[in-house]
């Protein structure tokens, strides 16, 4: 590999060992959780996150990221915790980007509040950011775009401020994946990603990553190793063959996003798409600035007129499910799925209701996709 090799031969071969196993193209899964310690090259244990498969492919994000190092954990709030438990100290104070994903503000609220973490919340104005940093502020927490809404931050902006003041950058870039937008290129130390979304790919995996220098990366690792956050051989297996077609299928689900989104904004039953791919949409300007696509991801809110269960209900293709950014198309509410545990007053405030959706766009033809919601939308009515 080299500095100009091109995402998707990323996706394929970095970080691959070539090995003996009978002279196999892809990686063999160790599945042992017993390693002879005496060989020199240190202890290998599947909770140190240093087994064979869990530093092929730690190698292949950090790659396809531009970072120097990675991790790969069991879940997307698995990576969240050690990020914050293994660079904060109680008392420390964090700015966390308004309208985060639930459970990140669930996680913050319910366990690191408690702890001492303490933060206020900005609402992704650059020129607001600065006044928010204190003398204990360690760490800025961002998403872009963001989920459900599909806000888009100016990460440069973003990056520069913090980065003048030593305020550390991090960002949530489940949404966009590197295929799309590469944040610590813009300015960021850290990124993360809930890897059981586009890098897993096909909804059996649940996994978390982190990406970003090898200094922090080592400052988090025993977080990760004492919060017990690992994966199994087998699993990390699968990543590693999932995220091969990474390249693939994010730039099929973004471009079929893009139609979708041009078709809901003109439907009559629909009152609001959110998508940055639309030119109406007030972060598209900065969105095609820093982004290679505007993803798979969309938010639409129903109109008045159309009862939200009946609109799931006559859905055909597009399953009601939790999750996203499986093959399959899938549909939720945000607020009984992914923000069921923000505060009523605070999903009232960024307007996340029964009648908004959030449509992770599959692989399926997109003509078949914009059937299947125009018959639900009839039939909602």
């Amino acid at each position: 590999m080299t500095d100009r090799t091109r995402l998707p031969t990323l996706c394929v071969h970095a970080g691959q060992r070539k090995g003996p196993a009978e002279n196999g193209l892809n990686t063999p899964i160790v599945t042992s959780t017993a390693y002879d310690y005496t060989g020199g090259e240190g202890v290998r244990y599947p909770r140190y996150l240093n087994t064979p498969n869990h530093q092929v492919v730690a190698a292949k994000i950090a790659a396809l990221e531009g970072a120097e190092d990675a991790l790969v954990s069991a879940s997307g709030l698995g990576s969240i915790s050690a990020l914050l438990f293994g660079l904060l100290e109680p008392g420390d104070h964090v700015i966390l980007l308004d309208g985060l994903y639930g459970g990140t503000s669930d996680l913050i609220d319910g366990l690191l509040v408690p702890w001492g973490l303490r933060h206020s919340t900005w609402d992704g104005d650059p020129g607001t950011l600065a006044g928010l940093i204190e003398p204990r502020t360690r760490l800025a927490w961002v998403e872009s775009p963001t989920n459900p809404l599909l806000r888009v931050i100016d990460l440069a902006a973003t990056a520069a401020i913090l980065n003048e003041r030593g305020v550390l950058a991090a960002i949530d870039n489940t949404f966009a994946t590197p295929i799309l937008q590469r944040p610590l290129a813009l300015g960021f130390d850290l990124v993360m990603h809930s890897a059981t979304k586009y890098f897993g790919g096909h909804s059996d995996l649940l996994c978390g990553a982190l990406a970003g220098s090898a200094e922090l990366i080592d400052r988090i690792r025993p977080a990760a190793i004492r919060l017990g956050s690992s994966l199994n051989g087998q699993d990390l297996a699968l990543l590693e063959r999932s995220m091969k077609t990474l390249a693939l299928r994010v730039e099929r689900q973004s471009a079929s996003a893009l139609e979708l989104a041009r078709s809901l904004a003109e439907h009559a039953a629909i009152a609001e798409v959110y998508y940055p791919g639309l030119p109406e949409d007030p972060g598209h300007a900065i969105a095609r600035r820093q982004m290679d696509g505007f993803g798979g991801m969309l938010g639409f809110r129903l109109a008045g007129d159309r009862d939200p269960g009946r609109f799931l209900a006559a859905l055909e293709f597009i399953a009601p499910a939790v999750s996203l950014a499986g093959v399959e198309s899938t549909i939720c509410q945000p607020s009984r799925t992914s923000h069921a545990r923000v505060a009523a007053a605070v999903r009232e405030r960024l307007g996340i209701d029964d009648r908004l959706m959030r449509l992770s766009v599959g692989i399926e033809s997109l003509e078949d996709l914009v059937e299947d919601l125009g018959r639900a939308l009839g039939q909602a009515g």
